[in-house]
């Protein structure tokens, strides 16, 4: 009752009867290139890494610096349309890179060559486009009439970025910059390899032991922007990996030539590279999947609640006054014939390996977990999102189905990934556009021409996201120290548990074990499962970066008059890490063209691990200068 009340009472920025720029070409085309730039750069960066980024407040400054600093243009509304089209870039991304690799892995394994470019596109463009209709209806029953109820951190921080809107022109600045430092600094590093971009070094008298470091813009901002708790969590998983478990096998190893599967070759002539390679990753898969099918078990309380939350508003929330600007939703008659079209073609088309079973199988998953996915981000925000437990279990029933009624072996393993890899992107769609939509209802925007612009970006992701993915496969391939996919192998690892029991379970349950030992003691598993997963080299330079946001996230505990200054130091630090992410991540995919077309920019000169370490503390400072050192507006003025 109380919340529907204050959506009631609840006026947006922008008045229903007042009308400004919104859906334009600027707009349109501004968005696109976001999309496409950030759906780009968070592949790379989640391949690399496990995870990715919000792409909404880093495209809503741009849009602002470029639409109102460039073309002298004043419309919040159509800053917003740009942050809706961007953003749904990185979602479909980030939905896309968790599941497809798996695809591109088993292909070379069977020497099968490569996925098809339009299949992934096609796989893409489903999820991407049902993400965005099963939320449609939702609109209502979840950002108006749950208002006041559903934070949506998110969708609210980027709100408060596009109000905050005169001070567009420095902080786009801020992001551009950082865009161009990453951008250097990859290019040095990994271009003309001035500097190796991964440093280590074997702990002395503890045979096995070793650390190391990625040095490289990306993990710096993304530590900052995960802050010091989850940084500790994912370096504290690393330490547990590569301080006690691989010298534990590398020292039980040295007593004779013994072999342990999946290795073919003794555990004495491993080293430490391949005990975390042949073992270290099993345990750490155990562990990730633990955490993401716990996380699902957690929030079924939620879920059971949102669904029927949802399903009696359904019908309800459908309505409104469509003659009001800001009530006006796409209509449910578009909803429904594009959501029965991309299910028939998913039957029908031989291009998108499902099947009617597992079509149909897409459309009962997909609209349940859209609607936990929208209602689930309204509490707790996208980065805690269970969207891999979601996807793991999906594909456990999926693999089971399919095996029962005799679709196996490899057509019924790429029929299941499928199936999972739409279901991921369909979740990660639906969280990123009911934040949108958020956005949209405290500014003022026109829904349904926001929900236009989450399709148009969904298509511009979709068609990049497919080269994007055959490129960097093609340069460094999937599964290597480059490009670990880390959830992309996990997914790998379920199906291929499922159908055909051909894993170390031992290890997976060794993983299991220390998930259960995490959540015993309070902790959350999934940073720290991630951790373990990955090699300790990307965990410790997030640790930098975490860091030095919780040097300014103490001095906020702390301060009670400077509470402004720090949270503009904050703000502006997250711009600027965004900016490093994404230069990185575009460098990336220039040095993959460079790679494939067999182009060798490599210098004759190499400074070493002393210059790395240099070079990076350098980074890191100018990451403190953006943040930690920056002089608030408040002073200058």
């Amino acid at each position: 009752m109380s919340s529907t009340g204050k959506s009631q009472e609840f006026k947006p920025f922008i008045s229903a009867d007042k009308i400004l720029p919104e859906f334009t070409l600027t707009s349109i085309v501004l968005g696109i290139i976001l999309a496409v730039v950030f759906g780009a750069a968070n592949a790379y960066l989640g391949l690399k890494v496990g995870m990715t980024i919000s792409a909404s407040i880093p495209a809503a400054v741009i849009s602002m610096g470029v639409i109102r600093g460039v073309l002298r243009k004043e419309s919040i509304l159509e800053n917003n349309m740009v942050q809706t089209i961007g953003s749904a870039g990185e979602s479909l991304a980030a939905g896309a890179i968790f599941t497809l690799p798996a695809l591109y892995i088993w292909m070379e394994e069977w020497n099968m060559g490569s996925p098809d470019l339009i299949a992934i596109t096609a796989i893409a463009l489903c999820g991407g486009l049902l993400g965005v209709l099963f939320m449609v209806p939702l609109r209502k029953a979840l950002i108006v009439k749950e208002h006041g109820v559903l934070p949506y951190p998110e969708g609210t921080a980027c709100a408060e970025v596009l109000l905050a809107g005169e001070e567009g022109g420095e902080k786009a600045k801020i992001t551009f910059t950082g865009l161009g430092v990453g951008a250097a600094y990859k290019f040095i590093a990994d271009g003309l390899k001035l500097f190796p971009s991964e440093i280590e070094a074997a702990i002395p008298g503890y045979k096995g032991a070793a650390i190391g470091a990625d040095v490289l813009p990306a993990l710096l901002g993304v530590g900052f922007i995960i802050g010091p708790k989850i940084s500790a969590y994912m370096l504290g998983g690393a330490v547990l990996g590569w301080f006690a478990f691989i010298p534990l096998i590398a020292n039980i190893g040295s007593m004779g030539d013994i072999v342990m599967y999946p290795a073919s070759v003794p555990i004495n002539e491993l080293g430490y590279w391949g005990i975390w390679d042949n073992y270290i990753r099993y345990v750490g898969a155990g562990a990730v999947a633990f955490g993401g099918v716990f996380s699902l078990i957690k929030s079924l309380p939620l879920i059971v609640q949102t669904f029927r939350d949802a399903m009696k508003d359904y019908s309800g929330s459908t309505g409104g006054n469509a003659n009001i600007r800001t009530d006006h939703d796409m209509s449910m008659k578009m909803v429904l014939i594009g959501s029965l079209a991309v299910v028939l073609a998913m039957m029908m088309l031989p291009i998108i390996p499902v099947g009617f079973g597992g079509a149909l199988l897409i459309a009962i998953f997909g609209f349940f977990f859209a609607t936990v996915s929208s209602r689930i981000v309204g509490l707790v925000g996208s980065s805690s999102n269970p969207v891999s437990g979601m996807t793991i279990a999906t594909l456990i029933i999926t693999a089971i189905i399919f095996k029962a009624s005799g679709n196996d072996g490899h057509t019924g393993m790429i029929a299941t990934l499928t199936v999972g890899a739409i279901i991921c992107i369909i979740a990660a769609m639906a969280g990123d556009t009911s934040q949108d939509l958020k956005t949209g209802f405290l500014v003022g925007a026109t829904p349904y021409k926001q929900q236009y612009g989450e399709i148009i970006g969904a298509i511009a992701a979709a068609l990049a996201i497919g080269f994007v993915l055959t490129l960097l496969n093609k340069a460094w391939g999937f599964g290597s120290s480059e490009l670990p996919a880390p959830q992309a192998t996990l997914m790998r690892l379920v199906i291929e548990g499922v159908m055909g029991g051909n894993l170390p379970w031992a290890l997976v349950f060794t993983g299991i074990g220390v998930g259960i030992t995490v959540e015993l003691l309070g902790l959350p598993v999934l940073p720290i499962a991630i951790g373990l997963y990955l090699p300790i080299h990307l965990s410790t330079p997030i640790m930098v970066g975490g860091i030095v946001r919780g040097i300014l996230d103490k001095k906020l505990e702390k301060s009670n008059e400077e509470t402004h200054s720090i949270k503009e130091k904050i703000e502006c630090g997250i711009l600027y890490a965004s900016g490093l992410i994404a230069g990185e991540g575009l460098v990336g995919i220039l040095l993959a063209i460079l790679a494939v077309a067999g182009v060798n920019l490599v210098l004759d000169i190499n400074l070493g691990q002393i210059g790395a370490l240099l070079f990076f503390a350098a980074l890191t400072f100018s990451l403190m200068r953006y943040s930690l050192f920056k002089q608030s507006s408040s002073k200058k003025l």
